[in-house]
C-alpha cells in the first residue's frame, strides 16, 4: 500500500486564549484545518504534485480523516514579542523531480524576513539536490537569482503568519502549513506461480 499526495495547499493562521494549546487549536480553525487529525511529516514536494486554493482542496477532506502536512508553529505569552511561522517551498522545473518544503519558526523576525529565510531554505535544498553550483555567502536575492537562472528551479514561494504577543498576556500562537490530499495505492497481489511445488 502506498499513500500518495495527489494535491497541496498551504494555509496559515493565529489563535489567542490564556491556554496555550486552546490558542493552538484557534489557530488551526483560523487556517481552517482544526477538523483533521494532523499528522507531521517531512519536506517533499512529491514530484508532480499540483498546488491548489485551500477551499478547492478542503471539499476532499472529512471531519476526523488523517492528514499529512508540513508545519510550522510558534507561540508567546509575552506581550508584544513578535511570533513568525513559515513554510517556503521550491518546485523544480521538471515535473518528473521532486522538490522541497521548509518549515521555519523564530521570535523577533517580520513576514518578510521569515518568508525569505523559509523560502531559501527551501530552495538550496533543492538546488543541492539538482547539483546546482552556488556560493553560500551570497544573500537570498543574489541566490534565487542563480537558482532560477540555472533553467531547473521553477519557482519559490512562501507562506508565512506572524503575530505580536497580546497585550494582556494571553498565549499568541502562529501555524503555517503546507497540507497534503492524499489517494491510498493498493498493490495488487501477486498470482501465485509456484502451483503447489
Amino acid at each position: 500500500m502506498r499513500v500518495i499526495p495527489k494535491k497541496l495547499f498551504f494555509t496559515k493562521g493565529v489563535g489567542r486564549h490564556k491556554q496555550e494549546l486552546q490558542s493552538f487549536e484557534l489557530a488551526l480553525r483560523d487556517a481552517g484545518i482544526e477538523k483533521f487529525n494532523l499528522v507531521s511529516v517531512s519536506s517533499i514536494l512529491p514530484p508532480g504534485c499540483p498546488i491548489v486554493p485551500r477551499e478547492e482542496a478542503l471539499k476532499e477532506l472529512v471531519p476526523g480523516q488523517l492528514v499529512f502536512c508540513v508545519m510550522a508553529r510558534n507561540s508567546t505569552n509575552e506581550p508584544n514579542r513578535m511570533v513568525a511561522a513559515s513554510i517556503g517551498c521550491a518546485v523544480p522545473a521538471d515535473g518528473s523531480q521532486y522538490g522541497y518544503l521548509s518549515e521555519y519558526h523564530t521570535f523577533g523576525a517580520n513576514a518578510e524576513y521569515a518568508g525569505h529565510y523559509s523560502e531559501d531554505l527551501a530552495a538550496t535544498m533543492l538546488a543541492t539536490a539538482l547539483g546546482i553550483p552556488f556560493d553560500a555567502e551570497q544573500d537570498w536575492d543574489e541566490r534565487e537569482d542563480q537558482y532560477k537562472m540555472s533553467g531547473k528551479i521553477v519557482k519559490s514561494f512562501n507562506v508565512t503568519k506572524t503575530a505580536e504577543g497580546d497585550k494582556n498576556g494571553l498565549h499568541t500562537t502562529v501555524i503555517a502549513a503546507a497540507v497534503f490530499v492524499t489517494t491510498v495505492e493498493v498493490e495488487e497481489p501477486k498470482p501465485d506461480t509456484s502451483h503447489g511445488q
